[in-house]
């Protein structure tokens, strides 16, 4: 590439398409011509309207900056990216290939024909491991970035992932630094924290945003999400905690102390990675923190992780050491400076070698830009020849007009058969592709639910051990040992009917199978009589679950105290409640059915509501 030629770096963010257009300057250096932001609000987020979000924010911000680029370097969203380092025994140079090939399909959670996958050799552990950086994305989301691209009248060259642009980017800017640096990078979907340590980097994804806030807040003030968003951005902060004065709007009372849930959460996520940072990847505590990403700047957010981790905190500058263009204006690039890590580093990738070399580029794309660029040359080849032919053809019109038919004729029978098999086939199979394509996209959104399944599950067993031990250490003092537990569980489902519920079999235990029609009609396990026409639109059959029915049992603490089985289940109800990322607190509670056990019961059973934050599609 030549350097006087500039090129354009995409980060297409779940909360926000970034992008900066580049030049190589005469030192070597790179230089900041233009750039721009555009948020993609909540459907940036969502895999089924984040294609069409991306192409009409991209053309809105092209015609906006007017971007003279039309080369193209990309970087896939976190959420969207697999990565993950890996170490390898010591082997062979040979066989590096081949076992990384095997490590890739026990690790990357698709098959591999599904996905595009990169990797690059880390470094070697003291142990004489290999670490290796293996990083992995679904063809199909490539293949719209591409459509994305095309859609602008931009040429993607090259897809990078996340923490790898972003390392690129620290490594330039912060090469100087000594000892352990880490940088969160807290997006609107998920969050990166990177390590670096000499010559050592490391990353992990968390899948904790910006966008948890806004949605915890739009539920409990009952306002659209882009509502809450513009709310969030003017008046938002993170909550110091403790003992002071609360602002009076009680409205931003209430998002600051959703700012400080969310950054505790996330907290305790980048506790936990530089646990194992240390701990299993033999790194050194960190002795700074750089903050970057939008939701970063929202008040005291610095002063909450200096607190946290007791460590020096300030802001990531990806331009420190790039030059900027007199035409940029600087007031309003400092705005958005920290969002800018991951173009910073793609700019990079035209510059020199980089700590990190990826690129996520599918064959069938590489494939499709090198026929588009010797496309050119096959029209100009048809182009001189029509054009000789019809020379020749004005030439010796008078004497060869038969021979010149005869060349037209063999020529349009040559067209007819390729027409026709245009026709026959090739239309036919495209169509066919369509099809294939949008079922394969089903098929993905069914796979991604079996993570979210997988979520609720897990935080429930947190709240039942949660319940259990708050219990124990309320009534420390009779010794009891406290245990709940889930007997079954039913998806509120309209127009279902429940049916085979189990039979009490010790003492204090509810008898649900016994309940008479009319029982099962109160307590919302059967559905009223309807009108045959209301009967019809009720037994039409639902893809989602919305709420789910849990029957639970617990042992019997009454012996203990009068109030201990209340106890316990009072506590279940609060940490279920404080799981707002996943349930409606409001409607995440206790059924009406509870039987008071005798003191002599072994058990007793409740039942007990929860309502998700979103629905699961079935």
């Amino acid at each position: 590439m030549l350097k006087s030629k500039s090129f354009l770096g995409l980060d297409f963010g779940a909360g926000s398409l970034k992008a900066g257009e580049f030049e190589l300057t005469e030192a070597g250096g790179l230089c900041l011509k233009n750039f721009g932001v555009f948020p993609l609000g909540l459907e940036g987020a969502q895999d089924n309207m984040r294609e069409g979000v991306l192409i009409k924010a991209l053309q809105e911000l092209s015609a906006k900056r007017g971007f003279s680029a039309k080369n193209v370097n990309a970087c896939a969203p976190g959420f969207h990216v697999f990565s993950k380092y890996v170490k390898l025994p010591p082997v062979d140079t040979s066989k590096v290939t081949q076992i990384i090939q095997y490590e890739a399909q026990q690790n990357v959670p698709f098959p591999l024909e599904e996905v595009v996958w990169d990797y690059q050799i880390a470094g070697t552990l003291p142990s004489g491991e290999l670490e290796v950086f293996l990083v992995a994305i679904k063809s199909d989301l490539v293949e719209g970035l591409f459509k994305v691209a095309a859609s602008g009248g931009y040429r993607l060259q090259l897809v990078d992932a996340s923490p790898a642009a972003l390392v690129n980017a620290f490594r330039y800017n912060y090469a100087d630094l000594e000892g352990c640096s880490m940088l969160l990078d807290i997006g609107a979907k998920t969050s990166n924290v990177l390590f670096f340590e000499k010559n050592k980097s490391s990353s992990r994804g968390i899948n904790i945003g910006a966008n948890s806030i806004t949605q915890d807040f739009a539920t409990e003030a009952k306002m659209p999400f882009a509502k809450a968003e513009a709310f969030k951005i003017a008046e938002g902060f993170v909550s110091l905690g403790g003992a002071y004065e609360e602002p009076e709007n009680p409205q931003q009372a209430q998002i600051s102390k959703i700012a400080r849930q969310v950054m505790t959460r996330l907290h305790i996520q980048v506790n936990q990675t530089i646990q194992f940072y240390r701990g299993q990847q033999g790194g050194s505590a960190p002795q700074r923190l750089f903050l970057a990403g939008g939701a970063s700047l929202m008040p005291y957010t610095a002063q909450f992780f200096s607190e946290k981790l007791n460590i020096p905190v300030e802001y990531f500058n990806p331009l420190r050491n790039v030059q900027i263009d007199p035409s940029v204006n600087l007031e309003e690039l400092a705005r958005v400076a920290h969002c800018m890590g991951e173009v910073v580093g793609l700019g990079l990738r035209n510059l020199a070698q980089c700590p990190i070399e990826l690129n996520l580029m599918p064959k069938t794309i590489r494939k499709r830009q090198q026929f588009n660029q010797k496309k050119p040359y096959f029209v100009a080849t048809v182009l001189s020849t029509a054009l000789g032919l019809a020379a020749m053809g004005w030439f010796y019109d008078s004497r060869v007009v038969k021979p010149k038919n005869e060349a037209a004729a063999q020529i349009q029978a040559k067209i007819a058969p390729l027409q026709q098999l245009w026709d026959s086939s090739i239309s036919p199979a495209m169509a066919k592709i369509d099809n294939l394509k949008k079922e394969a996209d089903q098929v993905s959104e069914w796979t991604n639910e079996r993570v979210y399944w997988i979520d609720i599950m897990t935080q429930l067993r947190a709240s039942l051990l949660e319940a259990e031990g708050k219990t124990e250490v309320t009534f420390k003092d009779s010794g009891l040992k406290a245990g709940v537990w889930v007997e079954r569980m039913t998806p509120d489902v309209p127009g279902s009917e429940e049916e085979d519920q189990p039979q009490a079999t010790t003492p204090g235990r509810n008898r649900f199978g016994s309940m008479t029609p009319e029982m099962l009609k109160r307590y919302g396990l059967a559905a009223p009589v309807a009108a045959p026409e209301e009967a019809a639109k009720a037994a039409k059959p639902t893809n989602e679950i919305n709420t789910i029915n849990l029957y639970c049992s617990a042992v019997n603490l009454k012996k203990f105290s009068p109030t201990a089985n209340r106890v316990l289940i009072d506590a279940f109800q609060d940490s279920m409640q404080a799981r707002t990322n996943l349930f409606v607190p409001a409607e995440t509670k206790t059924g009406k059915t509870l039987t008071e056990p005798e003191a002599d019961a072994v058990t007793f059973n409740f039942e007990f509501t929860l309502k998700l934050r979103r629905p699961i599609k079935i």
